[in-house]
């Protein structure tokens, strides 16, 4: 199927279990029963892009921690009700929260296992690292635009994830004090992959990170280091990310 039947299809597959938008408040059971039809928009874009990613379905653990955090907490009060939605929604400075459906897909590849300590680039609003606090055990995150940064910190500290930690910075550099990584998620497009996050990739850590792909695409690739220090990357699916700023991606 080409890539426009395909954007067709999952449109198509997945508007009608998007919950419809309300401009009244709404419950706590309400945002709950629209998780569930979010959980479920998920897995049907799962089996519609199989063919590219090459998972038809992610972990039970991941699909548990797509239901359980409340991401209409981390938008803007007057976009709770399209929280749900399979869709990126703005959240100042000109950043985005990512869809859903990439949230989880970035997860699931970089296996994440109940031990592991993983770098996010990139962290917005707060939302990926908050899935990932479900099913591991230390997210360093860095973000390098300070007011989302600190307004993050405080939402993840205030809805009890106690095992995010949060750094202003440039996320070309990571983390290296608390390197090697067990995976790696990035949540910007940059123009090339940064060689420091290669080298704090632990042996058989997956890396995840959008790259431009040229004529103003881009392709969201699964690094993997093998144990003896090699990379084996691949494409996953052509995505659209807000592009990584900072230092180390200006042109060279």
């Amino acid at each position: 199927m080409g890539k426009t039947k395909l954007s067709i299809a999952i449109c198509a597959l997945v508007a009608p279990l998007l919950a419809p938008f309300h401009a009244t408040p709404a419950t706590e059971d309400e945002f709950a029963r629209e998780r569930q039809q979010m959980g479920a928009a998920i897995a049907a874009m799962a089996r519609a892009t199989q063919a590219e990613t090459g998972r038809a379905r992610f972990a039970e653990r991941v699909m548990g921690a797509m239901a359980k955090v409340p991401r209409h907490r981390f938008v803007a009060e007057n976009l709770a009700r399209s929280a749900y939605r399979n869709e990126p929604l703005p959240i100042g400075q000109g950043q985005t929260i990512s869809q859903p459906y990439i949230v989880a897909l970035s997860t699931d590849l970089i296996d994440p296992r109940p031990d592991d300590v993983v770098l996010e680039i990139g962290t917005g609003s707060g939302y990926q690292a908050a899935v990932l606090s479900e099913v591991v055990k230390e997210i360093y995150s860095i973000e390098i635009v300070e007011p989302l940064g600190r307004a993050a910190e405080k939402r993840l500290e205030s809805l009890g994830y106690r095992n995010v930690h949060v750094r202003i910075g440039d996320g070309y550099q990571g983390w290296p004090e608390h390197a090697p990584f067990d995976g790696i998620i990035v949540t910007a497009a940059a123009p090339f992959i940064p060689e420091p996050l290669i080298a704090q990739l632990k042996p058989g850590g997956k890396m995840v990170i959008p790259v431009d792909a040229g004529h103003g695409g881009q392709d969201m690739l699964l690094i993997e280091k093998r144990s003896d220090g090699t990379i084996a990357k691949r494409v996953v699916l052509r995505v659209a990310f807000v592009p990584m700023t900072g230092k180390g991606v200006q042109p060279r």
